[in-house]
Order: structure tokens, then sequence, then C-alpha cells
């Protein structure tokens, strides 16, 4: 059962089958094990090094699933620090604020709500995935046997840092919308998922913000699919922007840690255009320094990014490899297409609600509506990211590069190539036997004449 339950990045399944509390148990049991087992363990605030904070989302099975994780981490000597129903980037802030050794979410991010799983974090919140340690955990939980160890007793408390968590989020608003100076007016739809438990502890009473809520409830279930990158999801929010006639909407995805924009007239931005938004606004502030985007990026991040004075720095997909890259280079600020955003004064993590304090910042510093203002980053043409079904990802990735050999090509995550007047990116899925593919052009006709031939090749998308 271990087996079907470990993932590239985290650990995630249909609950109770194959993802059970005897494996919560012993995925606890593992990640203490290895957490503590690091001499990198040992903090300022956690001089034993034995802290693991533990927050979990609003599913149903959350709340066993937690508890047996909890007595896995005891069982291994592990001091658990509860911070309840949380936002899973609060669980990066409790890490910190709490100088622990690591810290893990209950949560299946934007899966279903009868998927669940646990995403792992070590020390500074630093992220637990293959190749940097999910591998050992996997192998030490394949071994865990509740019923030939002996439990160390580590103990437990339950910890409430929503305060710290809102005090430290608030700080980096803008004074203007903290004293409301500035009033923006705001559609947040939470879906059922944690953005309905975050948005009424942090950012109720904030001056300048007047919030809209949609489906605040956190019942258990979805009210609907919980994933910002299905436009469809996005329908209620779109109607309610244009009926409060609001600045903008944001949709959050199960867990929060994902953010996208929608907005005045209802237009779901590109995350890769809000992050040029984003780097403009910061190197007209602050010059210089390193900003990370995942290569699947419209092509104006990183030409925003050079004419502005900064240091671009493609990345591989997923969470793993953008954090890795902010904290090699410094970098202030790194995003997504998925809609991850991360943030160097948020310790380097993708977080939600620190995305919102963003966004709202940029559109209180200037003038115009959002639709004017984020109109300047979307100069190129794409199809968005399309999936195909394929029997081999290798087979096929080698019958594209057969049919584009002559294009400049590189080989960070899958394969890019540049035509010239388009480029694309196609890579395989993680877990499934997917090609993703991603293509740009200078205009639509040189987007559809790319798209045109890599389905020459690959076939029709599926939906």
């Amino acid at each position: 059962m271990i087996g079907k339950v470990f993932k590239a990045y985290d650990v995630r399944a249909i609950y109770p089958r194959p993802l059970n509390e005897k494996i919560a148990w012993q995925v606890g049991h593992a990640a203490a094990k290895y957490l503590l087992g690091s001499t990198a363990a040992v903090g300022r605030l956690d001089p034993m090094g034995r802290t693991i904070v533990v927050g979990r989302d609003m599913r149903s099975s959350s709340v066993s699933l937690r508890d047996a994780l909890v007595e896995g981490l005891r069982d291994a000597g592990a001091r658990v620090v509860d911070v309840g129903l949380v936002d899973t980037p609060m669980v990066y802030f409790a890490i910190n604020h709490l100088d622990a050794a690591g810290g893990i979410q209950v949560t299946a991010s934007h899966n279903a709500a009868k998927y669940n799983g646990f995403k792992i974090s070590g020390r500074d919140a630093r992220p637990i995935g293959t190749g940097s340690g999910l591998e050992e955990i996997k192998r030490l939980a394949a071994m865990a046997d509740r019923q030939r160890i002996q439990p160390a007793g580590g103990g437990r408390e339950d910890r409430d840092l929503w305060g710290a968590y809102r005090d430290f989020l608030l700080e980096r608003f803008e004074p203007a919308l903290r004293n409301g100076e500035r009033r923006l007016k705001v559609v947040v739809d939470a879906a059922g998922g944690m953005a309905g438990v975050l948005f009424p502890k942090v950012f109720e009473g904030v001056s300048g913000l007047e919030i809209i809520p949609l489906d605040f409830e956190a019942s258990g279930d979805f009210t609907h699919e919980p994933n910002p990158l299905i436009e469809s999801n996005l329908d209620p929010l779109r109607k309610a922007v244009l009926k409060h006639e609001a600045d903008f909407g944001v949709y959050f995805d199960g867990d929060a840690d994902r953010c996208r924009l929608v907005d005045d007239q209802g237009v779901a931005a590109g995350c890769d255009h809000l992050f040029a938004w984003m780097v403009d606004a910061r190197l007209r502030s602050r010059k210089g320094g390193a900003f990370v985007y995942d290569l699947r990026s419209s092509r104006v991040v990183p030409e925003t990014i050079a004419k502005r004075g900064g240091t671009p720095v493609e990345s591989r997909v997923g969470h793993v490899f953008m954090k890795a890259a902010l904290r090699e280079h410094g970098a202030t600020l790194g995003g997504e297409l998925s809609g991850h955003f991360y943030f160097e004064d948020h310790f380097g993590t993708d977080s939600g609600a620190r995305t919102f304090v963003e966004i709202c910042n940029l559109v209180a510093r200037g003038t115009g509506p959002v639709s004017t203002r984020i109109a300047a980053f979307t100069r190129y043409a794409t199809t968005g990211e399309v999936n195909f079904k394929v029997e081999s990802t290798e087979d096929a990735l080698e019958s594209v590069h057969a049919e584009f050999s002559g294009a400049e090509s590189s080989r960070l995550d899958g394969v890019s190539y540049d035509l010239g007047d388009a480029w694309f990116n196609v890579r395989p899925s993680n877990t499934e036997p997917l090609l993703r593919l991603i293509v740009e052009g200078v205009d639509a006709a040189a987007r559809d004449a790319a798209f045109g031939r890599i389905k020459d090749v690959l076939g029709k998308p599926v939906a």
C-alpha cells in the first residue's frame, strides 16, 4: 500500500483505500525519524531539535488522519505542535516562527474531497520531495511496524498561531490599505476550501478592504472543484466580480497555497502575466535581483525581468525545484504557471494569502483598472497547457525531436524548442502517461502553425 500513496512531491491518495490511518501512522513515524535524524534539525528556539509542526485542512478524513500521523510522530520521539485547521502556508510560517525541525500539513490540495495526503517540509520549510528526502521517508515508512516498536513518548501541544500569522501578513500590506486611505472591493472564492477559514481570521477588519465572500463555509467537501486552472471553475467568481463591480476577484485552491486573479472585466489573468506584473513593479522600485519562473511561462516574463535590470532564472516545473532555485539564487520572487507564487519574505515558499497581499498592493499603488494594467503583459498568443495521451512518453518525445530537430532546443524539463516566431515546451506528466504541451507565438497565426505541426506528431489532445 505504501508504494501507492507516495507521489513525486508529497503523499496523496483516495481515503480510506489506499490511504488510511495505518499508513498515516507509518508516515508520521518515518517523517519524524528522517526530520529528527539530521543535525540540521537543531534550531535556536528548539535546541533539542524535536519539534514538528502539524496542521490540517477541512476534509472529513483530515482529523482522523491527523491523529494517526501525530501518534506516529510522537512514537518516534517528536514533540508535536498542532496548529489546527489551517492553510498550508500557515504551516510554513509556523515552522519558521517556532524554529521547528519541520512540519506536515494534512491535505490533498486541489484534489476532490475523497482524496487526502501529507505535505512534508523540513527546517526553514524546505520542501521534502523526490530527490530531497521523500524516497527515504517512503523507505522508513515501509519498515515501520507499530506492533514492534517501543513508543518514545514525544509530547503534543495545541497552539493557536492565527494572531501571529495575521500580523506577519498584514505587515506586508501597503499602509494606505491598512489605514483605509485606499479602498478596494474584492470578491474571494474559497470553493469551500481553506481560504474560507483563512480570510475571516487574517483579513477581516482591514480598513481598505471590502471582501465579498463566495463559498467560505468549510464543510468538509468542496462546493465546486478547487482547481484554479480549470476555466469553468472560475465562472461564479467572474459573475460576482461583474455583479458587484469589484476591482478584481481571486480564486483559491483547496489548501490555499495557490491564487488566481480575475480582473474587473471578469477575465482570468494568466498566472505568468500576473507574475510579469509583479516583477515589473518590484524592479521599478528596487533595481536588480534574481526572479525565478517556470519554463512554461510566457516569454514576456524573462523579457520583463531583463528589461527592468533583473536576472531571470528559469526553473523546472514543481515547488521543490522552484524553492530550491529561489534559495540558490537569493531570488526575491518566483512564479509558476499553475498559480504558485513564491516570496523571499515568506521564507521562499508559496502562499495564496501572500499572493493576495501582493495583488492588493499592485492595484493600490497605481491607477486604472486591473484589466488595463495587466494587458501590457499579454502581448503573445498562447495555447495554455494541453495534454496528449501517449503509449510511451519517451517514444513520443523522440518523434517530436525528429520533427523539430533543426530548431534550437533545451532539455531542462522535457524539451523546449524555439522556432523563431513560436516556441513550445513538451514534458512528461509526473503521474500519468501524458505529455503536457504549451505553445506560444508572436501572434495567433504563428502559434497555430506550430501547434498544428505538433498535433500531426502527437495526435488529438485529450479533453
